[in-house]
């Protein structure tokens, strides 16, 4: 696997599941705008990784073209519970990198489950990925979006009365169908 391969999955993914099926109505303005960054880190320790995020931090604060990354973790946090240690880090890392208020992290994952769910339910495809990823989101622009959305308390309720119409083998299929060599 390498890295054109992981950042070209994770691309289809939000293609082909995220804005196709309205997962995340703010997501289509932002493909169709080509403001969303992607990055691979391959790393595997977890001081690397966050190391990683706060350089995308920065990164975003140099370049406001850029709405937000979708940092992929191609070769770290394969294990959901050790992916939801790094969650916690990570939102503690911009606490005290004085990044909080400013960006905010969403999360995705190829095992993701909600609390309380069943690992094979169909609601757990809003938050899976083809790789463990960390979304940086500007929160000014987050906050935005929200206003500007006529009813943003029912997207999750929406997403998961689709997903459970639809079904885990459809999104499961889905997801599969956007993997580029993946090992």
């Amino acid at each position: 696997m390498n890295n054109v391969d992981v950042i070209k999955s994770t691309q289809l993914w939000v293609k082909n599941v995220i804005v196709k099926y309205n997962i995340c109505p703010f997501a289509k303005r932002e493909l169709d705008r080509g403001s969303i960054r992607y990055c691979d880190e391959d790393r595997t320790e977890i001081e690397d990784v966050l190391d990683r995020l706060t350089e995308e931090c920065k990164y975003l604060d140099s370049h406001p073209e850029t709405e937000t990354t979708l940092l992929i973790l191609s070769e770290a946090c394969s294990d959901f519970e050790h992916f939801l240690d790094l969650i916690y880090l990570s939102n503690h890392l911009l606490q005290m990198s004085q990044y909080e208020g400013v960006y905010q992290l969403a999360h995705f994952h190829p095992d993701y489950c909600f609390e309380g769910d069943a690992e094979d339910a169909a609601s757990n495809y809003s938050n899976r990925s083809p790789y463990p990823t960390l979304h940086i989101i500007r929160e000014s622009s987050m906050e935005r979006a929200i206003a500007a959305h006529p009813d943003v308390d029912s997207i999750p309720n929406r997403n998961i009365t689709f997903m459970n119409k639809k079904g885990s083998p459809f999104f499961a299929d889905l997801l599969a169908s956007c993997l580029f060599n993946k090992a």
